[in-house]
C-alpha cells in the first residue's frame, strides 16, 4: 500500500502516519510546484508553533509572485482558531502558493478530528499514507517499489528481500531500487541473495540461520566466508544471539497468529513467523544450552578469547548440537 499521487492543486492534504510516504508526498508537492515555477521554495512549520496571523503571513501573495510550498506539519494537534483560519484560506487560496496540510488522521480536539473531512470538502488533493504493518502490505510495498523503478520481482524475490532487509521501508525502498539497477530489471531470490551477500548484517544472520537449523557444514562455510570478506566477529556473535533469543521468546509465547503476537513480543510478524518455523526441533533444554553458548561467545569475541574465529566456530557447532538435545 503506497501513497496515491496528488494532483497539482493549491491545497493538499497528506493523511497518515507512515513517515516515508508522508515525506514523499511533501517532496512530490514541491516537485509539482517547481514544474510551474523552478524557483518555488519549501517552508515547513509545525502546527503547534503556528498562529493565525503567522499563517496569514506565510500564505499572503508575494510581491514578486515567487512560487511557494507551505507545509503545515502535525495538523492533528491543531486548535479551533487555527483550523478556522486554514479553512478560510482554503476558500480563497493565493496564486502561486501550495498549502500542504500533514495530518495523522487522529487528533485530540474536535477541530483536529474534523479537519481532514473539511479539507476534502474544500477540494483538497489527498495523499493517503497509512501505516504499513501487515506482511501483505509490506509485500505490496516492495512490489510497487520495484515496479516504479522499472523492474519486475517474483514472490520468492519479495520474500527474500523482506527476510534480508527487515521491515524498515526506507531500507526496503533503497534495496529495491538498487536491485532493479543491478539485475537489469528482473529481480528474483538469487538476485536478492547475491546483492545482500556482501552486507555484514545479512551475512551474520545467514550464519545464524544455518546454525539454528542444525546445518553444521553450511553454517561453518558461511561463517568462514563471512570472516574472509571482513565481517566483524562481534557482528556474527550478535546475529547468533539474536537468532537464539528470538526462537526462545517465540517458543515460550506458544503457537499463535504472528500478526496478533507482534505487539506483545515487539517483533514484526514476519520475524515471528520465521522463528516459529525455526523453533521446530528445539527443546527447552536445547534452548537453555544455546542461550549459554551465545552469552559465552559474545564475551569471547569481545576480548576474552585468544582466537575469536575459533570461538565462533566452536559456538556454531555447539548451537547445531544443542538443537538436537532432547
Amino acid at each position: 500500500m503506497t501513497a496515491s499521487a496528488t494532483t497539482s492543486t493549491p491545497l493538499q492534504l497528506v493523511l497518515g502516519e507512515e513517515e516515508l510516504l508522508v515525506e514523499r508526498a511533501v517532496r512530490n508537492a514541491l516537485e509539482q510546484a517547481r514544474r510551474d515555477d523552478p524557483t518555488a521554495e519549501l517552508t515547513k512549520v509545525r502546527v503547534p508553533d503556528l498562529t493565525p496571523p503567522a499563517l496569514a503571513e506565510l500564505v499572503s501573495p508575494s510581491l514578486f509572485s515567487e512560487g511557494r510550498v507551505i507545509v503545515l506539519d502535525g495538523a492533528q494537534d491543531i486548535g479551533q482558531e487555527l483550523a478556522d483560519a486554514v479553512l478560510a484560506y482554503a476558500k480563497m487560496p493565493a496564486e502561486g502558493v501550495v498549502l500542504v496540510v500533514v495530518h495523522t488522521g487522529g487528533g485530540r480536539s474536535k477541530a483536529a478530528k474534523a479537519l481532514p473531512a473539511a479539507l476534502r470538502k474544500a477540494g483538497a488533493g489527498v495523499t493517503e499514507c497509512p501505516k504499513i504493518t501487515r506482511p501483505a502490505e509490506r509485500e505490496s510495498f516492495v512490489r510497487n517499489e520495484v515496479r516504479q523503478a522499472g523492474g519486475k520481482i517474483d514472490p520468492a524475490g519479495v520474500a527474500a528481500l523482506i527476510d534480508a532487509v527487515g521491515s524498515d521501508l526506507r531500507e526496503l525502498a533503497a534495496a529495491a531500487s538498487q536491485l532493479v539497477a543491478d539485475s537489469g530489471g528482473r529481480v528474483d531470490e538469487e538476485a536478492v541473495r547475491r546483492y545482500h551477500r556482501g552486507r555484514a548484517d545479512v551475512t551474520g544472520f545467514a550464519v545464524a540461520e544455518k546454525a539454528v537449523a542444525g546445518e553444521r557444514g553450511a553454517a561453518l562455510e558461511a561463517m568462514r566466508w563471512a570472516l574472509q570478506i571482513g565481517v566483524a566477529h562481534v557482528l556474527i556473535a550478535d546475529a547468533l544471539a539474536d537468532a537464539v533469543r528470538t526462537i526462545a521468546r517465540v517458543s515460550a509465547a506458544g503457537r499463535g497468529n504472528p500478526n496478533q503476537m507482534a505487539g506483545e513480543l515487539g517483533m514484526p510478524p514476519w520475524k515471528i513467523r520465521k522463528a516459529q518455523g525455526q523453533s521446530r526441533g528445539w527443546t527447552q533444554a536445547g534452548l537453555a544450552e544455546a542461550m549459554a553458548v551465545v552469552a559465552r561467545v559474545n564475551a569471547e569475541v569481545k576480548g576474552q578469547a585468544a582466537d575469536p574465529s575459533y570461538a565462533l566456530e566452536r559456538a556454531v557447532l555447539e548451537l547445531a548440537s544443542a538443537r538436537d538435545k532432547r
